[in-house]
C-alpha cells in the first residue's frame, strides 16, 4: 500500500472541500503577476548525469522563463525537499504549484495509472512514447485526474528507461532463477509480479533501499539503470538483468485552477515549453541507456542479456499475474481495455 493511503490526510484530498480549498487558494489577489514564482517538486538529486527527471525539470524551467519573457518563473525542488510523494500531490492540489510524481503520488487518486505498467506492454520507446502521446486510455486517465483533484496531468516524464532487474545471489535470465529471492518492491504490483516468478516482494521506500540490499532485508530490486546509478545500488548488487519489462515514468502535473488563471498567451508559452522540455528529456535519457549500462558494467556488475525465449517466459507468466492484480483493485476494464487497445494488444483479454 502506498504511503499515500495510509496518511490521514489523503482522504481529504478527494473531497469537494478539498477541490473548494485549491480553487480559493488560486483566486491571488486577482492575476498571475501577484505569483510569478511556482514551485516543483520532485524526486532525485539535483544530477543531471545521473537524475532523467532532473533534466527535465531544469530544460522546463529554462523554458518556461524564455518563452514568457520571464513573467513565470518556476523554483525547483529536487530530493523530495518539498515533501515526500503523498505531501507533495497534497500540496499541488491546494496549491498553485507544479509536483513530479511517481506511481506512489499518482495511485491513490487515479489507480487507474496502473494498467499503464502492464508488463512488456511497449517494444521500445517509440511504442510507449505514442502510448501516451496519442492513446484514448491516457486522455481517459488524464480526465480522471482532473475530475477528482482539479489537477492537470501535464507531461509523462522518462526517468531512465526500462525497468531492469538486480540481486547479489545469482545470474538471473529467466523466471526459474527467481525461485526462493526476496525482492524489494516500490508498490503492490511489483510483489504480484515477483510472486507470478516464484520470488517474493516486500513494499521497501526508495531511501531505504540501499540499506535493505547492504543488509539482505531484500536480495534485489528492479530499477532503470540510471536509479541504480543515482543510488549507488552496484556497491551492493552484483547482476543487471536487462528484461525491460516496464516502462519507467513520472508524470508532471499541476494545479488546474493556476493554469486556468492563466490569460491565453501565458498558457500557450507555457505548455509549449512543457513540450519542448520533455522532448528534450527523452532524446538525453535515450542516448544514454547505453553508456548507463556499461558504467554499471565497469563498477563490476554482471549484466545478463536474456533471449527471446527467455522473454516469452517473463511475459507469458507476468502479464497474466498482472492483469489479475489489476482486477483484483476494481479498475474500470474500459481503462485497461483502451490500453491494450492502444498498445495493439487486445489478445489479452481474448
Amino acid at each position: 500500500m502506498s504511503p499515500f493511503l495510509r496518511n490521514p490526510l489523503a482522504p481529504r484530498s478527494l473531497t469537494a472541500a478539498s477541490l473548494l480549498a485549491a480553487g480559493l487558494g488560486i483566486a491571488f489577489a486577482g492575476s498571475v503577476q501577484a505569483a510569478t514564482t511556482v514551485n516543483i517538486g520532485y524526486n532525485g538529486a539535483p544530477d543531471p548525469d545521473k537524475n532523467a527527471v532532473h533534466v527535465f525539470a531544469t530544460n522546463l524551467k529554462e523554458l518556461v522563463e524564455e518563452k514568457t519573457g520571464g513573467e513565470l518563473e518556476l523554483k525547483l525542488y529536487p530530493n523530495s525537499m518539498l515533501g515526500e510523494e503523498e505531501e507533495r500531490m497534497e500540496q499541488v492540489m491546494n496549491t498553485p504549484s507544479l509536483n513530479i510524481a511517481s506511481f506512489a503520488g499518482m495511485s491513490p487518486v487515479v489507480p487507474e495509472v496502473f494498467v499503464s505498467a502492464i508488463p512488456f506492454l511497449f517494444d521500445d520507446f517509440e511504442a510507449a512514447r505514442t502510448f501516451f502521446d496519442e492513446g484514448e486510455y491516457w486522455q481517459a486517465v488524464e480526465e480522471a485526474l482532473r475530475e477528482r483533484t482539479g489537477l492537470e496531468l501535464l507531461a509523462v516524464v522518462e526517468e531512465g528507461g526500462f525497468l531492469a532487474f538486480t540481486n547479489d545471489e545469482r545470474p538471473i535470465s529467466s523466471p526459474s532463477d527467481f525461485e526462493g529471492l526476496r525482492f524489494r518492491a516500490m508498490d503492490p504490483s511489483q510483489v504480484a509480479l515477483y510472486e507470478a516468478f516464484g520470488a517474493s516482494g516486500t513494499p521497501i521506500p526508495w531511501t531505504e533501499v540501499y540499506m535493505a540490499l547492504r543488509t539482505g532485508v531484500a536480495d534485489g530490486q528492479m530499477n532503470p539503470p540510471m536509479y541504480i546509478i543515482l543510488g549507488s545500488l552496484y556497491e551492493v548488487q552484483d547482476y543487471l538483468t536487462l528484461a525491460n519489462i516496464q516502462y519507467s515514468d513520472q508524470f508532471l502535473v499541476g494545479n488546474g485552477a493556476m493554469i486556468d488563471g492563466w490569460d491565453e498567451e501565458m498558457r500557450e508559452a507555457f505548455l509549449e515549453a512543457v513540450a519542448e522540455a520533455n522532448q528534450l528529456a527523452r532524446d538525453d535519457n535515450e542516448a544514454r541507456v547505453d553508456e548507463r549500462i556499461a558504467y554499471l558494467e565497469e563498477q563490476g556488475m554482471e549484466v545478463i542479456r536474456p533471449s527471446e525465449e527467455e522473454l516469452a517466459e517473463f511475459r507469458e507468466l507476468g502479464q497474466p499475474a498482472y492483469m489479475e492484480w489489476l482486477k483484483e483493485r476494481d479498475i474500470d476494464s474500459r481503462f485497461i481495455d483502451m490500453a491494450l487497445e492502444d498498445a495493439g494488444m487486445t489478445h489479452l483479454t481474448e
